[in-house]
């Protein structure tokens, strides 16, 4: 054993007792022990196993990940402030504001990284116990935890259409059915990572997450993982591209409950979800009211009302009561004697 096998050896025990287990569940239920399905669905098991434990750092990934969706026109702020800038302090400057707003949005772009991250030890761990199988069952090679040379023997004799789960593509021989189904395998791989990475991005980014260079390299990394997948998955054992493929179909089917349910603000996906809640609702007769438009009054504008000061209003002593007091009526214009005012000359009677 090396030093990797002995690094991957917790893990690698771990794996086994779960492969065990679930063996010895489809055994009992009548399945062959040493066929290919039992063991086939014991990866499957595995793999059900790890999602489960792993969904609280899912939620964690799709809270990062639509952090870093609706935070990327500040970033291409941020971006096209330093462009152009190579000196030093610019770029300190530039990491400095860029840490200091995934701190304000509470995300991190490391977050979205740790469900692929916590999987792959688990993924070598596989790796090593499958191509370890063959070992195991001549007793070159210490038991893996419950995995005896009894266990791993069946393991080695399982088939699925007539290719062993440790079998590899490069090291298939003659057997044709290696290379068959590897070849397969290695397509519903790429074909469900591509899907998965689509998913994700297409419906459930807003428009403004979709420019800038990082929606770049994320369209860059949709098309080059498939084919990194592709290239690599020769060297792989049968059982690690079937545990590798219900990984990505788990992960797809997950992604697609989550984006239907809780939709990145501005997406594709909420305005499907907006779409399919109208539907629903006139189909159970309810009506949705639309909001009120907002009329807004214009009064007529016309001169402007001139201040005037409270002691215009108030009022002047002798000035004023003068103004007050009515004029006396003109000669002729009465039918009475007229009297005359007070200090007023008299005219002599005739």
């Amino acid at each position: 054993m090396d030093w990797f096998d002995g690094l991957l050896k917790p893990i690698m025990v771990v794996v086994a007792w779960i492969m065990v287990q679930f063996h010895a569940l489809f055994t009992a239920i009548g399945l062959d022990p040493e066929g290919g399905a039992a063991w086939s669905l014991s990866i499957v098991g595995l793999v059900i196993v790890i999602r489960i434990l792993l969904i609280p750092l899912f939620f964690r990934q799709i809270k990062a990940s639509r952090g870093m969706q609706l935070l990327a026109p500040e970033m291409q702020a941020i971006q096209k402030k330093y462009k152009g800038k190579t000196d030093p302090a610019s770029r300190e400057a530039m990491s400095r504001e860029t840490m200091a707003l995934y701190r304000e949005h509470g995300t991190n772009p490391f977050a979205s990284c740790l469900p692929i991250l916590l999987q792959s030890p688990i993924f070598f761990a596989l790796f090593r116990v499958l191509i370890e199988l063959p070992r195991i069952a001549a007793g070159t090679y210490p038991p893996i935890g419950p995995m005896t040379p009894e266990l791993a023997a069946q393991a080695e004799a399982a088939t699925i259409f007539g290719a062993p789960l440790s079998g590899t593509f490069m090291q298939a021989g003659d057997n044709w059915h290696i290379r068959v189904v590897t070849v397969v395998l290695i397509i519903a791989m790429s074909a469900t990572t591509f899907l998965t990475q689509r998913q994700l991005t297409m419906k459930n980014m807003p428009p403004a997450a979709l420019q800038g260079p990082m929606a770049q390299q994320q369209k860059v990394l949709l098309y080059v993982l498939p084919l990194i997948f592709a290239f690599s998955g020769v060297n792989f054992p049968i059982g690690v591209l079937i545990y590798w493929t219900t990984t990505n179909l788990w992960s797809m089917g997950q992604q697609f409950y989550t984006i239907r349910r809780m939709p990145a603000p501005g997406s594709q996906a909420e305005i499907a979800m907006k779409e399919r809640k109208a539907r629903k609702a006139k189909s159970h007769g309810v009506i949705e009211e639309a909001a009120a438009p907002v009329i807004i009054e214009e009064k007529p504008r016309g001169q402007r009302e001139q201040p005037k000061r409270k002691d215009r209003n108030k009022p002047r002593p002798g000035i004023d009561q003068v103004k007050d007091t009515p004029a006396p009526p003109a000669d002729g214009d009465s039918d009475g004697p007229s009297t005359p005012a007070p200090g007023a000359p008299t005219k002599p009677k005739k």
